[in-house]
């Protein structure tokens, strides 16, 4: 499949571009100024239900663990282990972008690596409220299950009660089987109530982190359509601005999308509006739209 399937050119169409979007460059592709009119199909199951389809129900940490041939030492009372299985977060990749063929793109370590900065940059009027050192912290575990789970998305087919099932006793495994022993349990135990406390959305540490895990999402969007130079169009994840709470992160959001505005401007294009996909409905329903 190419990116060409996923949309028609309706103008001056270039045919040598199809396979543009399956390799990294840290300098944008010279893509022909062209209007598209996208056509964003429903999507198929992505990477992570693809390869735990296999996996008999109900879905386990060990089954999951056998399968990708990890066996970590667990009940150790060193953290090695834990250290190890921790490289899964540098190479698996946010799955979300490789429905556009965005092949090579973030990892889930780095995609909360700079969550982490960006909780250091809260707005004095909002800092003053704020446990910033927590709020760091906790962007660094939020999507830590997902070293065993993998990205899941909302078009995984995967109901949002088992993902929620799967990513809490993934959180058990790694905190209680492979940090339980480590200095009496400590940190196994205060990295899996800040997992919870993000998971319940309801502290104002708590919802600033979700906040920030969207917008982190909103400049990663842009940057790839910047990267390809208009070549691909990620409208489809705007549909996160609207559930940004807290106004010191929606004032960022919308500084972002101005941006975007006029970026897709410059090209002599306009970006179609498809707010009403069958992907961004399943989003809605999937995330819903508070703060979790």
């Amino acid at each position: 499949m190419t990116r060409l399937e996923n949309e028609e050119a309706t103008s001056n169409t270039n045919t040598g571009t199809e396979d543009i979007l399956t390799h990294a460059s840290a300098e944008p592709y010279k893509v022909p100024h062209c209007t598209y009119t996208y056509k964003f199909k429903e999507a198929l199951p992505g990477a992570t239900a693809a390869a735990d389809a296999d996996i008999e129900p109900p879905w386990t940490v060990e089954k999951k663990l056998a399968k990708l041939h990890l066996q970590p030492q667990t009940h150790s009372s060193s953290p090695v282990p834990f250290f190890h299985l921790l490289e899964r977060l540098k190479t698996t990749k946010r799955a979300g972008w490789e429905r556009f063929h965005i092949h090579h793109g973030e990892s889930i370590s780095d995609h909360m690596y700079r969550m982490s900065l960006l909780t250091m940059f809260a707005p004095p009027s909002l800092a003053s409220r704020l446990d910033i050192p927590h709020c760091t912290k906790m962007a660094l575990v939020h999507d830590m299950a997902e070293s065993i789970v993998g990205d899941i998305t909302p078009i995984d087919g995967i109901e949002k009660e088992e993902k929620s099932r799967r990513e809490s006793i993934s959180m058990d495994y790694l905190c209680g089987s492979l940090l339980g022993n480590v200095w009496g349990g400590m940190t196994g135990n205060d990295l899996r109530q800040i997992w919870q406390e993000y998971e319940d959305g309801q502290t104002l540490e708590a919802k600033y982190v979700h906040d920030i895990d969207k917008m982190e999402l909103i400049l990663q969007m842009l940057e790839y359509e910047k990267r390809y130079n208009g070549g691909i169009n990620l409208i489809e994840f705007t549909w996160v601005a609207k559930r940004i709470n807290l106004p010191e992160v929606r004032a960022w959001c919308d500084e972002v999308l101005d941006d975007r505005e006029q970026f897709w401007k410059r090209l002599g294009t306009t970006s179609k509006d498809v707010s009403h996909t069958g992907a961004i409905v399943r989003s809605e329903e999937y995330y819903g739209n508070g703060t979790a």
